[in-house]
């Protein structure tokens, strides 16, 4: 069940953000919610800068790739997920309703199952993974 929520977590993510979209709630006048927009714009491209040229991939590293802890890695393990969340939830907040609301869990929920399943392909992958979990947090800075 984990794998297939891991799988399937960037189509309902992709998902949610069109129909956020659509639905109209990515468009505010808010400064607040337009610099939430920018924030997760940039985490997502600040964590794909890090990589290697011609390393990056959607799901976990492969074995012979090195462990990446630079760039937003430094403060968190997962900040593609994180800025994918910081985004959906910046819409929501912008225009909230109860399916938007609906909408966010689902997507919070596949995006925890993806970090989880993650989780342990990294730590069998990367023996000093253990240690990087330790001083790193998941997906919020010094909280979660």
């Amino acid at each position: 069940m984990l794998k297939m929520v891991a799988f399937l977590a960037p189509v309902v993510t992709l998902v949610a953000i069109i129909a956020l979209a659509v639905a109209g709630s990515f468009f505010t006048a808010s400064p607040v919610f337009i610099l939430l927009y920018v924030l997760a714009i940039a985490l997502a491209i600040g964590a794909r800068r890090a990589f290697p040229p011609g390393t990056f991939r959607a799901g976990p590293p492969p074995a012979a790739q090195a462990l990446i802890r630079r760039g937003p890695y430094r403060f968190v393990r997962h900040p593609m997920y994180s800025a994918a969340l910081l985004l959906v939830w910046s819409a929501i907040g912008a225009h909230l309703t109860l399916w938007a609301i609906g909408l966010g869990v689902v997507v919070t929920g596949a995006v925890v199952g993806r970090v989880v399943w993650e989780e342990k392909l990294l730590r069998a992958t990367f023996p000093d993974y253990a240690e990087y979990a330790r001083s790193t947090r998941a997906l919020i800075p010094y909280l979660v």
